[in-house]
């Protein structure tokens, strides 16, 4: 099972208690779009026919206390209850309908959505198989009272945000609450980097940048720390 964190302190800081992880067969399924190399390594056909790709340190935080699924389309989130959304594709308007429908149900998000992507490519400019260069999400966001806005006058290259999360940022975005959410509750943290927001019966925990996720070779300590306190923030701490 998974402990609850609630509220917008828990969501900028993350639960303090350090637990031990459950053991595999007892860690909840977590749905997770992505158009990032995280379960398939970029050119490698036999690792994605296989499903073997081991090396992404992200995939290997997800299983250490989830049963990561990843899913094709957001009408397959099913009756699980978390979701990680790490700079998804454009979604089209049924999943749209199924992400808010699942969401104000009693599910709980965590989206990644950055404004300008920075991730290296094997693959160029248009291609499919690339991650998607910025997030294209503005329909379920204005549902939820969001815009996603990117400056890069005042956006860093290369850094670590303010904060307790300590997030490590690249040409990061900002969150602007819009006041036309329906039945939609969000609070920003200081800086607009990251957004919380009570959706009905469920919980969507936003972030404004996926440099956090890009790099699958080598993530620096402020990286690891900070997807896991995101991870409790959004889901709860695992607990014993």
């Amino acid at each position: 099972m998974i402990g609850a964190c609630a509220g917008v302190a828990l969501a900028l800081a993350g639960c303090d208690a350090q637990q031990a992880a459950p053991a595999p067969a007892d860690r909840p399924e977590l749905a997770v779009m992505t158009s990032l190399p995280i379960f398939w390594a970029e050119g490698d056909v036999g690792a994605m026919l296989s499903g073997d790709h081991a090396g992404h340190w992200v995939k290997q935080a997800l299983e250490a206390r989830f049963r990561p699924v990843p899913v094709d389309r957001l009408t397959q989130i099913g009756d699980r209850g978390f979701l990680l959304l790490a700079q998804p594709r454009a979604l089209a308007g049924d999943e749209n309908v199924a992400l808010d429908d699942w969401v104000r149900g009693g599910g709980h998000v965590l989206l990644l959505a950055d404004p300008m992507l920075t991730a290296h490519s094997e693959y160029g400019l248009g291609d499919a198989r690339a991650p998607q260069p910025v997030a294209l999400l503005s329909p379920i966001l204005a549902r939820w009272g969001l815009e996603l806005t990117f400056d890069p006058a005042s956006s860093p290259n290369d850094g670590v945000s303010d904060g307790p999360l300590a997030i490590p940022v690249r040409m990061a975005g900002r969150w602007r609450l819009t006041g036309g959410g329906h039945e939609s509750r969000c609070k920003l943290s200081e800086n607009a980097l990251v957004a919380h927001c009570q959706i009905g019966a469920g919980t969507a925990l936003l972030l404004a940048d996926a440099a956090l996720v890009e790099d699958g070779d080598h993530p620096d300590e402020s990286a690891r720390a900070a997807l896991e306190k995101l991870l409790d923030s959004a889901f709860g701490a695992p607990d014993a």
